[in-house]
């Protein structure tokens, strides 16, 4: 067999696996989708028969009486937080790790390397009692606790343990951008803070809207930090859909069930497939480069 035949079985075979994993992907979100507006009758039947009718009110019992809308608007605000946090902090200090050499930059440059292989599920316990004596040494002067069941702090880890990636990409672009433009704005009277907030981080753009993406999935999904921290009333959207999840099975309300499923997922997939394409860009232009 010549190359050119093999070369078109190989890209049969790609071709054949690419699409089985799409509808590995495909069928069973779409399968949610079409099970979030069933009548809970249906589900007795055969489950992959297509819904009779649109059953909105699976969205409104998931909305009011299993307060996914509270849960929603909690995991707006603990991803817009942790987002903000992040940029201010890790943009930064990624250009300065990356375009200037000083007294201890190596060091920073390797323990932050060295945070992007500890898993954060593992620190959770620690992070956790550590709290919990913040709490009981608040309670003894102000009476009051702050560092548990506190949406700004959830946001505040989220935003630590990101750090080590978030520089890392960044770092990744900033370092493959020619020294050319800071010397150009340093020769027209710009200093370090105008060069990099309005030359360097405006070139970044590819690189920062990834990062944003990337951690806004990260954010949005997380299950484990939510559960430990927040004890209280207050849920985010995972921690809020698994108790949906154990209540819904017990009661056999599968509808509510899968409309819960749907809350969680919609905003991440219309993310994702508004900007797939500037997701690729970003991670071309960030850190493979570097």
């Amino acid at each position: 067999m010549d190359s050119k035949g093999k070369n078109t079985i190989y890209k049969v075979f790609i071709y054949v696996v690419l699409l089985l994993l799409a509808v590995s992907i495909i069928v069973p979100v779409g399968w949610v989708f079409l099970a979030s507006i069933k009548e809970n009758s249906e589900f007795y039947g055969n489950p992959w028969t297509l819904p009779k009718g649109v059953y909105i009110q699976n969205f409104i019992d998931a909305f009011q009486e299993a307060k996914m809308g509270d849960y929603l608007l909690n995991s707006v605000l603990v991803t817009a937080i942790a987002l903000v946090i992040l940029l201010v902090v890790a943009l930064p200090a990624a250009y300065v790790l990356a375009r200037y050499r000083f007294k201890g930059s190596k060091l920073c440059n390797i323990m932050f390397m060295g945070g992007l292989f500890i898993n954060v599920n593992y620190i959770v316990v620690p992070i956790f009692l550590m709290f919990v004596d913040g709490d009981k040494f608040l309670r003894n002067i102000f009476g009051t606790g702050f560092f548990l069941n506190n949406i700004f702090i959830v946001a505040l880890v989220y935003a630590s343990t990101a750090l080590p990636f978030t520089i890392y990409l960044l770092s990744g672009f900033f370092v493959s951008i020619p020294k050319d433009y800071e010397e150009a704005a340093f020769v027209d009277g710009a200093g370090y803070f105008k060069t990099m907030f309005s030359i360097m981080m405006p070139m970044a753009r590819p690189s920062i809207v990834t990062v944003i993406l990337f951690n806004f999935l990260s954010f949005w999904n997380e299950y484990i930090i939510a559960m430990t921290l927040l004890t209280g009333e207050t849920k985010t959207l995972p921690v809020g859909l698994m108790q949906l999840m154990q209540a819904q099975q017990a009661a056999a309300n599968y509808g509510r069930l899968y409309a819960g499923l749907v809350i969680v997922m919609l905003p991440t997939l219309v993310l994702y497939i508004c900007v797939q394409k500037k997701l690729t860009e970003g991670m071309s232009l960030g850190g493979l480069k570097g």
